[in-house]
C-alpha cells in the first residue's frame, strides 16, 4: 500500500485559529494513524500580508497542541524557481500561454459577460495568439472548454463541475509570482502529497487543481473537504463566538489535549464516545468517520471537556501546565510533591488552569488574609478550644493521612461536644482566609504539618488579639 502523505499549509497572515487547527489535526491524525508522513508548508506567496510574527505564532500553536511534522516547514516564498520551472513545462507542452490583456480589457470582459447573464470570467482573447513573454504578461492555463471535472471527495461524495463554467485562470502573475492554485499543485506534486484534507471553502479551487494535476500527467491525491466550524447561531465562527488564536485558549487555561479532543470531535465521531486521549485519537481516527455537517463550536462544552481532562491528567504532568499560571501570580512554585498534592485537592473542582491557579494561591502565601465577613463569623473566642486541641492532635500525628485527620477531628468533637461543621469551618478560614476550599482533610494533608500548625497558631493569635480589644 502506498505510504500516506498529508500536509498542513497555513498562510502566515495571522494567528492559527480553531478551524485551521482542526484541519491540521485531521491531517496529522490520519498520517499518524496510517503510519505515514505529515508535512508542514507555509504558503507565504502573499508577500505583502505574510509576516514572520505570524509564522512564529503558527509554529508556537502547533507545538503547544503537540502536532509535530516529519518534513518542513517549507516556505513557498523560497520556491519561486520551482514554480517557474513547472510553468515553463506547461508553456512548452502548449497547455499554458502568455496573456497581455490589460486590467481595462479584463474589466470590460467581465462587464459584457454579466450584461448577458454570464459569469464574469476571462474570454480567452490571448488563447490562440501564441504571444511571447513581455514585462507585464501573465501566464494562463489552457483549461478544457467542454466536458466536466469531477471531484471525488471521500467526505462529500462526487462533486461535478462543468468545464464551460471555468476559465483560463492565471498560474503566474506579471511579476513572476505564482498564483495560489498553481503553487499548491506544484508543491503537492514535488512533495509527494497523496491525501488532501481541508476546509470545504476550498471546494471551488479543487477542479482547477485537478486540471493542473492532469496537465502534468500526475496522479490525483485523495481529496476530502471538511465542513466549516460554525458558532452556536450557525454563522461562520468569529470572535464573538469565542473564536480566538489557539494560544489564546492556552492562556485561558485549557489543556492542549482537551482542545485537541474537542476540535477533532467537531466533525468526527467514534460511536458515542466523547472523551479521547491523544493516543486514542491516533488509534481510532479515520476519514470515513468525518461527518458532512458543520461542527458547532460551544464554549460550555469545551469547558466541560477541559474539566474532564484536568481530572484525568496525572498531577505530575498537570503541574508542568499549571506552573506558568502560578508564576503569573508571583507565587514561588516548582515541580515536585508539594504542587502535586495541591493539584490533587483542586483537580475535581477546576474547569481551567486559571481557576486552578486561583484556587491554589492560599497554599503558597506566607501570610493568609482573612476575608472580613469570614473572620467575623468564624474566628471567634468560642473556637479557641477546638483550634488549640487540633494543634495538640497534629503534634501527636506522624502521618497526616486523611484517616488520621478524620480520627483527630472525631476526638475533638467528642471532647468539645461540637459537630464537625462547627470545627471544620473555623479551621478552613484559619488555613485559607475563606469559607470555601477543598475538603478539609485533603487540604491539611497537602499543606503539611508545619504550614498547618503555623496558620492555626496565627488564627489563635488573631482571635486572642481581637478579644483583647
Amino acid at each position: 500500500m502506498e505510504k500516506i502523505i498529508t500536509r498542513f499549509p497555513p498562510s502566515p497572515t495571522g494567528y492559527l485559529h480553531v478551524g485551521g487547527a482542526r484541519t491540521a489535526l485531521f491531517n496529522w491524525l490520519y498520517a499518524r494513524h496510517m503510519k505515514g508522513k505529515f508535512i508542514l508548508r507555509i504558503e507565504d506567496t502573499d508577500i505583502e500580508r505574510s509576516t514572520r510574527e505570524s509564522v512564529d505564532a503558527i509554529l508556537e500553536a502547533l507545538e503547544w497542541i503537540g502536532i509535530d511534522w516529519d518534513e518542513g516547514p517549507y516556505f513557498q516564498s523560497q520556491r519561486f524557481d520551482v514554480y517557474k520551472k513547472y510553468a515553463q513545462k506547461l508553456l512548452d507542452s502548449g497547455q499554458a500561454y502568455y496573456c497581455t490583456c490589460s486590467r481595462e480589457q479584463l474589466e470590460n470582459m467581465r462587464k459584457k459577460a454579466m450584461e448577458v447573464g454570464g459569469k464574469p470570467k476571462y474570454d480567452g482573447t490571448c488563447r490562440g495568439k501564441e504571444l511571447s513573454k513581455t514585462d507585464d504578461s501573465v501566464i494562463r492555463f489552457k483549461a478544457p472548454l467542454v466536458g466536466t471535472t469531477v471531484v471525488e471527495d471521500v467526505i462529500k461524495g462526487n462533486i461535478v463541475f462543468q468545464n464551460s463554467e471555468l476559465d483560463d485562470f492565471i498560474i503566474q502573475r506579471g511579476d513572476g509570482t505564482p498564483t495560489y492554485n498553481f503553487a499548491v499543485v506544484v508543491d503537492d506534486i514535488t512533495m509527494g502529497i497523496n491525501t488532501v484534507i481541508r476546509g470545504d471553502d476550498h471546494v471551488n479551487n479543487t477542479p482547477k487543481q485537478i486540471m493542473l494535476f492532469k496537465a502534468f500527467g500526475c496522479p490525483l491525491p485523495t481529496f476530502g473537504h471538511v465542513p466549516m466550524v460554525l458558532g452556536c447561531d450557525r454563522t461562520r465562527l468569529s470572535k464573538r463566538h469565542g473564536a480566538m488564536s489557539v494560544t489564546a485558549y492556552r492562556d485561558m487555561g485549557f489543556l492542549p489535549d482537551a482542545l485537541i479532543n474537542y476540535l477533532v470531535r467537531l466533525g468526527w465521531s467514534y460511536g458515542d464516545q466523547e472523551f479521547f486521549s491523544k493516543d486514542e485519537l491516533i488509534e481510532k481516527f479515520s476519514l470515513e468517520n468525518i461527518g458532512r455537517s458543520a461542527g458547532i463550536f460551544n464554549m460550555e462544552k469545551l469547558l466541560a471537556l477541559n474539566a474532564d481532562h484536568i481530572k484525568a491528567t496525572p498531577p505530575g504532568k498537570l503541574a508542568r501546565h499549571l506552573l506558568p499560571f502560578l508564576r503569573e501570580r508571583n507565587l514561588n512554585a516548582e515541580e515536585g510533591p508539594y504542587i502535586e498534592s495541591i493539584i490533587e485537592t483542586l483537580a475535581t473542582r477546576s474547569k481551567t488552569l486559571q481557576e486552578m491557579a486561583e484556587g491554589a494561591m492560599f497554599y503558597f502565601q506566607e501570610e493568609i488574609e482573612y476575608e472580613e465577613t469570614a473572620a467575623k463569623k468564624f474566628l471567634t473566642p468560642s473556637v479557641l478550644e477546638p483550634l488549640n486541641l487540633l494543634l495538640m492532635e497534629l503534634n501527636s500525628l506522624e502521618h497526616l493521612s486523611e484517616k488520621n485527620l478524620e480520627n483527630a477531628f472525631i476526638k475533638i468533637m467528642e471532647q468539645t461536644g461540637l459537630k464537625l461543621g462547627k470545627i471544620a469551618q473555623p479551621v478552613r478560614v484559619a488555613l485559607t482566609g475563606k469559607t470555601v476550599s477543598p475538603g478539609i482533610f485533603e487540604m491539611i494533608h497537602a499543606l503539611g504539618k508545619k504550614r498547618t500548625q503555623a496558620r492555626l497558631k496565627r488564627a489563635v493569635e488573631f482571635i486572642t488579639g481581637q478579644s483583647d480589644l
